[in-house]
């Protein structure tokens, strides 16, 4: 898998099957050069927090807007609980994925439950809203990846095609998406280069699990590196 969010020009020349690109910065030929190759594309929302720079920021009612997204500026948490407000705007954002061609869609912030939002989340609200989320981009034809949410994969793992863990060697917890391995699915692992001081016990680990690990920028550039 490659990732990239941010820079000028998208890169398409890696060896990878899978890009995971921005939903609303990707353009169609992009995504059609990137199906000329016989690759997937897969497109970025932010599901669990508010952006205030998103084109349809405006749309999320005052109601739903919780505490600040520590470390990331311009970002609130929002309450899931209120599907019914939230619905009409992660639906729309689904079609547009589909619509622009995308193959699959990774939604990121699906552990707010974890941290403090500003709202009396629990595991089940979160259970709740993750697996209705899933069921909807099955309805759009949409394969779907859960992002992070490590306490929560093994019971998520058959509403969920693949998973992307953020981390996990840093934190130890990489053996938490074995589930995913286990049902054939894809597994992605991101370090980023702000955290690794040396890749080659993450590569060595990896092999063993059978996980694919890539490191990448905390920007999420066009910088990509591998395993050898």
């Amino acid at each position: 898998m490659q990732i990239q969010f941010t820079g000028t020009t998208i890169d398409i020349t890696q060896d990878v099957d899978v890009y995971d690109l921005d939903l609303f910065e990707t353009q169609k030929d992009t995504i059609q050069a990137i199906h000329a190759q016989n690759k997937h594309v897969i497109c970025y929302i932010n599901a669990g927090a508010w952006e205030e720079w998103s084109p349809d920021a405006d749309q999320y009612p005052e109601i739903v807007l919780g505490k600040d997204y520590k470390g990331w500026p311009g970002e609130k948490w929002i309450d899931i609980r209120k599907i019914d407000l939230l619905k009409p705007i992660l639906i729309a954002r689904l079609n547009l994925c589909k619509q622009k061609g995308f193959d699959g869609v990774e939604p990121d912030n699906l552990d707010g439950y974890q941290t403090e939002t500003g709202f009396p989340l629990t595991e089940q609200d979160q259970l709740k809203f993750n697996r209705w989320l899933a069921d909807q981009a099955h309805t759009y034809g949409l394969s779907i990846g859960l992002k992070n949410d490590p306490d929560q994969m093994l019971e998520l793992e058959p509403d969920f095609d693949f998973v992307l863990m953020e981390d996990c060697f840093q934190y130890d917890w990489c053996d938490l998406g074995i589930p995913f391995l286990k049902s054939n699915k894809s597994v992605f692992m991101v370090e980023y280069t702000d955290q690794i001081k040396s890749l080659t016990p993450y590569c060595l680990t990896a092999e063993k699990l059978g996980l694919s690990l890539f490191p990448k920028n905390r920007e999420l550039d066009a910088f990509r590196i591998t395993c050898p």
